[in-house]
């Protein structure tokens, strides 16, 4: 592509994801490029990867769909960083990246893209799921039950995944009432701990506490994520409210007392029971 070709790509507003692709390159050229972009590798890009895959979550979560597609946009971009710099390496390109999803997803829904039968449960559907990927795994000589688990994952989400994996095999507690009695188990050593333990033992049972808090989330149906989030939201538009009556006095939190704040709190909490 000769410059002033380029350049027209460059800037074509309707010039969609090819356009997206020059500029990614245009910023990358040692001659010419950001010096910013041109000095990133993939591990000082991977922290914002997942920093614009959490923003995604977050405007979904906000049902702020105005501002979707930007942050769609964002992570888009962090593909199109990943892929030129495979490209310059001599790894992968960016088609490349597209055809292999392509045929995952295709190997992966043979009820609508290879003519099996479409008459099957959300559960058989799953299982058939499974089966594929297992499949994959073995083929990349994946051949533990817990290997492919992304080590890069939320702690939360990554102990999800563990769990379901080793479920699969039959390792798992049959009920929820044993995880419930092994949460009162793990929150009593640490307690314990606390007094007796070095950090990195007091850190290592408050791992185990929080493992068996991911496991009773699958027992229970629920994403631990996703209910921390909620959790973190909800705690954030309480204080928010106690910070704002306390404003409105003239003070802010470092000016009043713990009792004076719970109060506020447990008025912010009943204002938001009574609105539901």
């Amino acid at each position: 592509m000769t410059h002033e070709d380029s350049d027209r790509l460059v800037h074509d507003p309707h010039g969609g994801m090819p356009r997206l692709l020059e500029i990614m390159a245009r910023l990358r050229d040692p001659d010419t490029g950001c010096p910013w972009d041109i000095e990133q590798t993939f591990a000082t890009i991977a922290p914002y990867t997942i920093e614009e895959a959490y923003e995604v979550a977050d405007a979904i979560e906000r049902e702020a769909w105005d501002e979707l597609k930007g942050e769609l946009g964002d992570l888009l971009f962090q593909s199109v960083f990943h892929a030129r710099m495979a490209e310059e390496a001599g790894l992968f390109t960016f088609s490349d990246v597209a055809d292999q999803m392509s045929d995952k997803m295709v190997a992966r829904h043979p009820h609508v893209f290879a003519g099996e039968s479409r008459d099957k449960s959300a559960d058989q559907q799953t299982a058939d799921w499974e089966a594929i990927k297992a499949q994959e795994r073995a083929a990349k000589a994946q051949t533990r039950t817990l290997d492919g688990v992304a080590v890069g994952l939320p702690a939360l989400l990554r102990a999800m995944k563990l769990q379901k994996r080793a479920a699969r095999v039959g390792f798992d507690w049959p009920s929820t009432v044993q995880v419930l009695d092994k949460l009162q188990e793990e929150a009593a050593e640490l307690v314990a701990a606390q007094e007796t333990l070095s950090p990195d033992r007091i850190e290592d049972e408050m791992g185990d506490l929080l493992f068996v808090m991911a496991n009773l989330a699958r027992h229970l149906g629920v994403d631990p994520e996703q209910a921390l989030r909620r959790t973190n939201a909800k705690f954030t538009r309480r204080f928010n409210a106690v910070e704002d009556a306390l404003a409105a006095e003239g003070r802010r939190p470092d000016q009043s007392t713990l009792e004076e704040m719970d109060a506020l709190w447990t008025a912010a909490k009943a204002r938001e029971k009574a609105d539901q």
